[in-house]
């Protein structure tokens, strides 16, 4: 089932919202690593999932799995719960998991929704779980899709970055270094957002 919606997601979003998909050689082939994108609209998750071959797991806040049907397709789309504003173990434990058996993990570092569109401060559990699985993380991009219905934009295009990799290696995750960490991951972003697209 969850390669027949990526596809059909795929080209729904190529044809309805012309998305350009920029930097996929940047998506390793195998092993695992963490996709870590801002965050502007619900859109995002299958925006970025459906840009690339592989198979993604996003974490996915535990209120929606409780919702008849709509737990049921998130499960189906490889989605699993986490508890916000906790350290959620579970979760993470489930996480570092995925990355150590060769998975694509795909984390918000903001950790919730931008309003304005802009970046905001990072979270430090992504920064946690890449340190801990020593996997390497893809920054990425993503435009456009808080555009949908606003300013007279049906359908906005899309555009979607994947910036070089960033190199962790397993090590201890201490506040200082999960810091540096999530600095570099929003610094990356951040050049993606900014550099221009020509069409």
């Amino acid at each position: 089932m969850y390669s027949v919606i990526r596809v059909f997601l795929h080209y729904f979003f190529k044809i309805f919202f012309r998305c350009r998909i920029i930097g996929i050689e940047n998506i390793p082939v195998t092993g695992g690593a963490i996709i870590a994108s801002n965050h502007v609209s619900l859109f995002d998750p299958p925006v970025v999932g459906t840009a690339f071959t592989r198979s993604i797991h996003f974490m996915a806040k535990e209120e929606l799995f409780a919702v008849p049907f709509i737990g049921w397709f998130l499960k189906k789309l490889n989605a699993f719960p986490v508890r916000r504003a906790t350290a959620d173990r579970t979760a993470i434990r489930h996480a570092i998991n995925l990355l150590e058996n060769g998975e694509l993990l795909g984390l918000f570092p903001e950790g919730t929704r931008s309003l304005t569109g802009k970046l905001g401060k990072p979270e430090t559990g992504l920064a946690m779980i890449a340190l801990k699985a020593g996997v390497p993380i893809i920054p990425t991009a993503v435009i456009g899709t808080n555009k949908v219905w606003k300013e007279g934009q049906l359908f906005p295009r899309f555009i979607v970055k994947f910036g070089n990799p960033i190199i962790v290696n397993q090590e201890k995750a201490d506040k200082e270094t999960m810091e540096n960490l999530s600095t570099k991951i929003m610094q990356e972003i951040s050049l993606l957002l900014e550099e221009k697209v020509n069409f």
